[in-house]
């Protein structure tokens, strides 16, 4: 039974989904430009868990592709909840007076932090402003002078004594910047050097006698001065001590009156208080100070009791929000700054600074699996963060630094976030094999589609992103046609009439491109379908010189491929060139030879390493069908050599299988196919034929060079009927096969495109297993048989 070839032809109605641009006149716009999003169900429901449920390593892993606007979904389903809940709690780092290498926290309520940051200034800028003046009042003047007068007093008593015993022994007593001397007296009078070298010498050593005594006398007297003098300083310190504590007492109470509710920091208020006064002797009164300005003084003070306050949270706002861009070590842990004095280096609770996990706790935190990947360090370390329940801020490297004694311990904090990692399957499916922790903490995967559903509601909702896109981009308005050409691009991105693509960022990047080409026109009004097909012909421009230059090496025969005439053995497959950014289509000659032997079908591509597994795979289901449809009665013995010609890089995919059946069938039974038709699809051991992908960019191909040499009205190509559904071609080659310059025939078995090649009836089994001579079938059945008794001998009777 001959097969109706017209009825294999696919009509070009079918080439390109279809659709009236009049349904995107309905799409409206969302003048609060919120992006809305089409699909995503099962993304969204895995969301919803995954973000509700409250225990520990229900975190979220987002597996999509770039540009399908997951991230976007995503952070607005992270603001729908977190302004469903309350702001989180605020933490902030203190002096350990106790241990200034292992900081304290301290917890406060939302806008806690800020104020108490602000009071803490307010309490330095007002001690600042009390001392020293604050001991130039009277009554500490008057206490300090009762000391100096009691201590005077001893000291004056002292001298006295030692002048009186002088005086009676004819010596003066003077004393002179802390200095006591003596000096001899005749008639009352102190003799000078002169004098005193005239007297005889019998006076002169009885005066050194008297001296020696006196310089005792003076001594024992004066003997409990170190214990006056320390018993004064010790009253004068507990005076300045007490007129200092006084002084900030006031001071501390408003602020623990202001901050009553919160137990952490009236614990912190007291930890000052004991060290508050000390600091304010040291820094602000002592005489070593006076020479120290207001801003240096007010930095010391700023050093020791200042709060750090890591991330200031906004009472009336939800739970934070955070996308960390690059989660560095530092971005996401917080870092210890160090600061250079004289020469080293330098640290304190000060230094201390917040990363993306300190301002997401409490909240949702996003993050690239891919970055964190890339420094095991940070994985690592998020992974011991989430099990713990606690961070911590840490050099990475402090074991191995030179500076490691010179750093910080500080107290960790409580963490309470929901991460979610953006990744795709590669990875998901990487880390689920080889990382149980991975498995432990990512609980909830949210699967985001690439695929939309071709349907009204769909298409409008398509229609309205794009032109949202527009409206923010403040670029004018978008005809109706120009929004069912980016759809159709959408449609054709996908490679499905009834599946829009879900990378709606790829279609904004042509709009934008088409914008840009409409200023430089200098047009004006509404963007329009021409503008959007220029900007599509101008990408291809710029990405074509790749297929352009393979064209014309075979239009210049450098690579031997024809679009006409007959030939055995010989068949047109097409493949897919895909090369950076460049995709496209064209042909490639597949040839087959058999001659008598035993060897089987031998793969050249796969002899010569340079066929991978599918592809080989692909060929050997050629065996399996031979043996299925011809060895039945006999033997099969053959010998067989399958190559796609000048081919010379590395080959994968089944796609070529039909057409290299059909080139081996042709070489067995001689039957020349036809040059003018081009062949893609897949096969199994039954001959059926199977989906393949590129199908459009094959079409494209195989038209383009047709086009070139000339179209002839019988040129077209042979595709598998499974994968109509996946045509979305260019206008051209929809034009060509409305005016029958160009065919596209879908078949669902190899008889079906055996007729077609080598314009003969395939042929139906007969009961006794054969076919009719004059089929292909039966001419393939009688040749092998022919080569199986050559090679095994005719059988016994």
């Amino acid at each position: 039974m001959t097969i109706n070839i017209d009825a294999l032809k696919v009509p070009a109605k079918a080439l390109c989904a279809q659709f009236s641009s009049s349904l995107f006149s309905q799409s409206q716009v969302d003048q609060q430009l919120t992006q809305s999003f089409i699909g995503h169900e099962r993304a969204k429901e895995a969301l919803e868990f995954g973000l509700s449920m409250p225990s520990t390593g229900f975190n979220v892993y987002a597996k999509g592709e770039h540009g399908t606007g997951r991230k976007t979904l995503i952070q607005q389903m992270l603001h729908r909840y977190a302004s469903e809940q309350g702001p989180s709690e605020e933490w902030c780092y203190v002096n350990n007076f106790d241990d200034v290498q292992a900081p304290k926290k301290l917890y406060l309520n939302p806008g806690e932090g800020k104020l108490l940051v602000d009071k803490m200034s307010d309490l330095i800028n007002d001690l600042l402003s009390l001392f020293p003046e604050i001991f130039d009042n009277p009554g500490y003047q008057r206490q300090k002078a009762a000391i100096d007068r009691a201590f005077n007093e001893k000291y004056d008593n002292a001298i006295e004594e030692v002048e009186t015993f002088a005086l009676s022994k004819n010596v003066a007593v003077y004393e002179e910047k802390g200095e006591i001397t003596f000096a001899a007296l005749v008639d009352g009078k102190p003799l000078n050097d002169k004098e005193f070298a005239n007297l005889t010498e019998a006076d002169r050593t009885a005066f050194y006698k008297l001296l020696a005594e006196l310089e005792t006398l003076l001594s024992e007297t004066l003997l409990e001065l170190p214990l006056w003098k320390r018993e004064s300083n010790g009253q004068m310190r507990k005076l300045k001590h007490d007129t200092a504590e006084q002084s900030i007492r006031p001071l501390l109470k408003e602020l623990e009156r202001e901050f009553a509710s919160n137990l952490g920091i009236l614990k912190f208020l007291k930890d000052v208080k004991g060290h508050l006064t000390e600091a304010v002797l040291d820094i602000l009164v002592e005489e070593g100070s006076e020479g120290r300005d207001d801003k240096a003084s007010r930095k010391l003070m700023v050093e020791r009791f200042m709060p750090n306050l890591l991330v200031a949270r906004d009472p009336d706002e939800g739970a934070p929000v955070v996308y960390e861009q690059n989660p560095t070590f530092q971005n996401l842990f917080g870092n210890i700054d160090y600061t250079a004095v004289q020469g080293g280096v330098y640290t304190n609770y000060r230094l201390l600074r917040a990363g993306a996990l300190h301002r997401a706790n409490g909240g949702y935190l996003l993050l690239d699996v891919e970055k964190l990947l890339a420094q095991p360090l940070i994985w690592s370390h998020l992974k011991l963060a989430l099990k713990t329940g606690e961070l911590t801020i840490e050099h990475p490297y402090a074991e191995l630094s030179q500076g490691s004694s010179i750093t910080l311990a500080p107290e960790k904090i409580p963490l309470k976030v929901k991460v979610i990692l953006l990744g795709n399957a590669e990875l998901y499916y990487t880390l689920q094999e080889y990382d149980q922790e991975f498995t432990e903490l990512f609980r909830v995967l949210a699967d985001f589609d690439r695929h939309v559903v071709n349907n009204d509601a769909n298409l409008k909702a398509y229609g309205t992103l794009i032109r949202q896109h527009a409206e923010k981009m403040q670029y004018p308005s978008i005809c109706d046609e120009a929004i069912a050409y980016l759809v159709r691009y959408s449609l054709r991105r996908a490679e499905h009439q009834l599946k829009l693509s879900a990378n709606i960022v790829q279609i904004n990047d042509l709009l934008d491109e088409a914008y840009f080409l409409y200023q430089k026109h200098g047009k004006t009004g509404e963007i329009e379908e021409q503008d959007v097909h220029r900007a599509l012909q101008a990408k291809a421009r710029r990405t074509g010189q790749l297929s352009e230059n393979w064209l014309q090496e075979i239009k210049e025969e450098q690579v031997l491929i024809s679009t006409e005439g007959d030939a055995v053995g010989k068949v047109n497959g097409l493949t897919v060139l895909e090369i950076g950014d460049s995709v496209f289509g064209t042909p490639a000659r597949i040839s087959a030879t058999v001659y008598a032997g035993s060897q089987g079908v031998t793969d050249i591509e796969r002899e010569a390493e340079l066929g991978k597994s599918i592809h080989s795979k692909g060929v050997l289901l050629l065996i399996g069908y031979l043996g299925h449809k011809y060895g039945q009665n006999f033997p099969l013995s053959i010998s067989a050599n399958i190559a796609i010609e000048q081919s010379y890089g590395h080959i994968d995919g089944d796609s070529a299988s039909m057409a290299e059946l059909c080139a081996l069938i042709s070489a067995i039974t001689k039957l020349p196919i036809r040059q003018d038709i081009a062949v893609t699809g897949s096969i199994n051991q039954h001959g059926e034929v199977q989906s393949i992908g590129g199908v459009n960019e094959k079409i494209e191909g195989f038209y383009r060079l047709c086009h070139d040499k000339g179209l002839t009205g019988q040129q077209g190509v042979i595709i598998p009927k499974t994968n109509t559904i996946n045509l979305m071609l260019n206008e051209d080659v929809i034009a060509a096969v409305e005016q029958g310059k160009f065919h596209i025939y879908a078949v669902d078995n190899i008889d079906q495109a055996l007729e077609i090649l080598l314009s003969a009836e395939a042929g139906l089994r007969r009961r006794n297993g054969g076919y009719l001579k004059k089929t292909i079938h039966g001419q393939a059945l009688a040749k092998l048989a022919r080569l199986s008794q050559m090679i095994n001998g005719e059988d016994e009777e």
